[in-house]
């Protein structure tokens, strides 16, 4: 057992499966039933809690957790005192980036903040919602949400929403439209300012994230290897991208080198053909876990 431990928390619900396995491709093995809310993690310089990504930069911030990871949204509504450590805005992974969004119906006559001067907006996202409007100067009645939010403003209950959302398509799908854009999120890998102050915890907060946001550089990309002749060097050179430099090796006893590059995932269904034209034999694509 560590002498020292690091109360780490894992966000439940929408992120939980995705922060879960991210954690599986750096390293950590994080585990616990439907029901436990303390996974067990095959470190024992960690402790995990399970918290709500909409509390867990409140419990960061008290100090009851020395680091988590959560929405930028939800740090800034609850306007918490943490220390961001790292972005992770990822467009594969449900890491995707989201946008709180004013929402009206669609046959609604307002198209712009000030036309809501003096009506109902319901949302789980008050505080920012209410800062939103103030900072444009308009006086509006924001009230929470518990859920259902898209239909409240869709049958006549309030007179517009504020929502999340990622493209956008959902809520057109209900006939509604987005006015105004409040802010966009992303997931956050956030600590307390008294464990990044202990220098034992500040070095385990950033091997996890080196380590998570090394998964996440390695996510929409692939190794390639190849043997090709000297003749084609040059060309086969010039047509891989990579992040510096393809790695070039003479094969023993010929005039034949093997080339290794890191490409973009996309890039490889034309990529792998006309390295082939070009010369280039004993193709080999693999998967990568990180990228540090």
């Amino acid at each position: 057992m560590s002498e020292q431990q690091l109360t780490f928390g894992i966000p439940k619900g929408s992120l939980e499966k995705t922060t879960l396995e991210l954690f599986r491709r750096s390293g950590w093995k994080i585990q616990g039933g439907s029901r436990s809310y303390f996974p067990s993690v095959d470190d024992s310089a960690m402790k995990c809690v399970l918290a709500r990504p909409q509390e867990m930069s409140r419990y960061v911030e008290g100090g009851s957790l020395d680091a988590g990871i959560t929405g930028r949204d939800w740090t800034l509504e609850n306007e918490s005192d943490v220390e961001v450590v790292a972005d992770f805005v990822y467009s594969k992974s449900s890491m995707r980036p989201t946008r709180w969004v004013v929402v009206v119906n669609g046959d609604s006559p307002v198209t712009e903040l000030s036309q809501l001067q003096g009506k109902r907006i319901a949302t789980e996202m008050v505080g920012l919602t209410k800062r939103c409007f103030a900072e444009q100067g308009v006086d509006v009645e924001v009230e929470f949400s518990w859920g259902a939010t898209e239909a409240k403003v869709a049958q006549g209950l309030v007179d517009a929403i504020v929502e999340v959302t990622e493209t956008g398509s959902t809520i057109r799908a209900h006939g509604l439209r987005i006015i105004h854009e409040i802010c966009e999120s992303n997931p956050q890998l956030i600590a307390s300012k008294s464990a990044m102050a202990d220098p034992w915890k500040r070095a385990k907060i950033e091997q996890i994230s080196l380590l998570l946001n090394g998964a996440l550089q390695a996510e929409a990309k692939v190794g390639l290897k190849m043997n090709v002749p000297k003749a084609g060097l040059d060309k086969i050179v010039e047509m891989l991208p990579s992040i510096t430099a393809p790695t070039v090796s003479p094969l023993y006893g010929s005039d034949w080198f093997a080339v290794e590059s890191i490409i973009s995932e996309h890039e490889v269904r034309d990529l792998i053909p006309e390295l082939r034209t070009a010369g280039a034999e004993g193709i080999i694509e693999y998967p990568l876990n990180k990228i540090i």
